[in-house]
């Protein structure tokens, strides 16, 4: 897991703690009460946390922030990226696991592996959306390299997640994608669930015990189904 990534959730939950902190009434200074006010902190325009993850109701979803108050926690966050030299490749890179498949091994090998592994560990491949194909066939374009993107569920695990989290239902099911690059080299790749960096958060972000072990038994499955067919094995 690159370092960076916790610095960028890092920085997330410090500015949704100072903007907690920032929504507390202070008390009045008496002798400046005839002093201008300053300008609206951007911060405190940014919603308040929903509690305890113990005292959360399953299946409820949480208020919808609003697009000022995303632009806003954005704004607040981007400055730190780019001082890091990061853009926005740079980012979408570090959220991803991927892994270049050996040598040898075929794409068509590649997705029969990842679809015998799939079942040896219970997940279940629930959809297969094959870009390449709508990339031909809509823009005419034959020049494109192949990918494919396969959609996989741990239909337990997955309940279990969505009734601390509904929002989480918008990164399930899970997506393996197999890709070829500019030099025609396979590449499998999906999104980044390794959640470990949380222990450096005081709290962890509310996350329970459970659920970080439900994330990490699917990231681990995941990782096992791609490896699986980045090595062609069967």
């Amino acid at each position: 897991m690159p370092k960076s990534l916790p610095a960028l959730v890092l920085v997330l939950g410090t500015s949704l703690s100072f903007g907690a902190f920032a929504q507390t009434p202070q008390p009045v200074n008496p002798y400046l009460q005839n002093v201008p006010a300053p300008a609206p902190n951007p911060m405190m325009m940014m919603p308040r946390g929903t509690g305890a993850m113990k005292d959360i109701v399953p299946w409820a979803m949480s208020p919808a922030p609003t697009a000022e108050q995303k632009r806003q926690l954005m704004k607040s966050m981007l400055p730190m990226l780019g001082n890091m030299g990061l853009n926005i490749r740079d980012v979408m890179n570090y959220m991803t696991t991927k892994y270049q498949v050996k040598s040898g091994v075929s794409f068509d090998d590649v997705v029969e592996s990842m679809k015998l592994r799939a079942n040896q560990l219970n997940l279940k491949l629930v959809g297969h959306s094959p870009m390449i194909k709508d990339i031909e066939a809509v823009l005419g374009d034959t020049s494109s390299p192949r990918m494919e993107v396969f959609h996989f569920c741990d239909i337990a695990a997955g309940r279990e997640v969505m009734r601390l989290v509904p929002e989480a239902i918008v990164y399930l099911p899970c997506r393996i994608a197999v890709m070829e690059d500019d030099k025609k080299n396979i590449w499998v790749l999906t999104l980044d669930w390794d959640m470990a960096w949380l222990d450096s958060i005081n709290g962890s972000m509310g996350i329970t015990p459970e659920l970080a072990k439900m994330a990490k038994d699917i990231r681990d499955k995941m990782d096992n189904v791609m490896r699986a067919g980045a090595n062609g094995d069967l």
